[in-house]
């Protein structure tokens, strides 16, 4: 393969993937890696550094976009960054004594974890009633957007926010770790413990991720796993797909729909890297 037609085939399918990781609120990298691993044949590490690159340009590409929509829940990110922030400097330093196979099949049973609690939620449970929570009221972490798929104001309450904290420590750990920005986990622990309506939980990921994956970048760069022949078409990539996802998608697109997607490409990625790490 060419030097041109790599970078070219790098750029298209970080498109997709910024186009993706900014529906979902996954940053990008969790399609990046089993393609830049499995059908490129790029060293783990490297993609996973790239991922970091990518992970950054995702949330720039949409975070603006879902603040402007209300859609971002910027109380509940500050919050929580608190605790992911900590989790990717506690990953990023377990990511060098982790060999090549054990990160697979770490980052496949992370997958398989997510999408089986996502699934939890297919059965309409969204309207459910959020018990009360005396945290989440004193930080008035509760909110509100207007959803164009339905054509009305969706309020919702947030509830068992220290428990949040929490799930959000490990997925910083894991971001540091796998290069993922972790939304595979945020999205889940927003959705189902602290009862965020799905889309408040992508858009609320996206605007985290960034700093996640930025707190974590500093140790890739200076192991020397972030290099720029790959890392710069996944970033201008990455930063084109999440700006038409941001601007153009998100408020139109069924909330049920969007679950099922998510549910699905976790699946995928997750069978892909467990027989990759198993077969290795």
């Amino acid at each position: 393969m060419t030097p041109f037609f790599f970078t070219f085939v790098v750029l298209c399918f970080s498109v997709g993937a910024g186009l993706l990781g900014s529906l979902l609120g996954i940053g990008g990298g969790l399609i990046l890696i089993p393609v830049l691993t499995l059908l490129l044949k790029v060293d783990i590490h490297y993609a996973v550094g790239a991922s970091i690159v990518s992970v950054i340009a995702t949330s720039s590409g949409a975070a603006a976009a879902y603040v402007r929509e209300r859609m971002a829940n910027l109380r509940v990110a500050m919050f929580l960054e608190l605790a992911t922030t900590a989790g990717a400097l506690t990953g990023a330093f377990l990511s060098g004594r982790v060999g090549g196979r054990g990160v697979y099949l770490v980052f496949g049973a992370v997958m398989a974890y997510s999408a089986l609690v996502m699934l939890r939620r297919m059965n309409g449970a969204d309207d459910a009633p959020v018990p009360e929570d005396a945290l989440a009221d004193r930080l008035a972490l509760h909110g509100g957007y207007w959803d164009e798929s339905t054509g009305r104001e969706v309020r919702y309450r947030v509830t068992r926010p220290l428990a949040g904290l929490g799930l959000m420590y490990v997925a910083g750990t894991v971001s540091g770790m796998l290069g993922i920005g972790s939304g595979a986990l945020k999205v889940p622990a927003m959705d189902l413990t602290m009862r965020l309506p799905l889309k408040v939980s992508t858009a609320t990921s996206n605007f985290m991720i960034g700093v996640t994956a930025a707190a974590s970048a500093g140790v890739y760069f200076a192991r020397g796993h972030i290099d720029p022949f790959i890392a710069g078409p996944v970033c201008v990539g990455v930063t084109l797909g999440a700006w038409l996802g941001s601007r153009h998608l998100m408020t139109r697109v069924n909330a049920l729909w969007l679950r099922v997607l998510f549910v699905g490409v976790l699946l995928w990625v997750a069978f892909e890297m467990l027989h990759k790490g198993w077969t290795s």
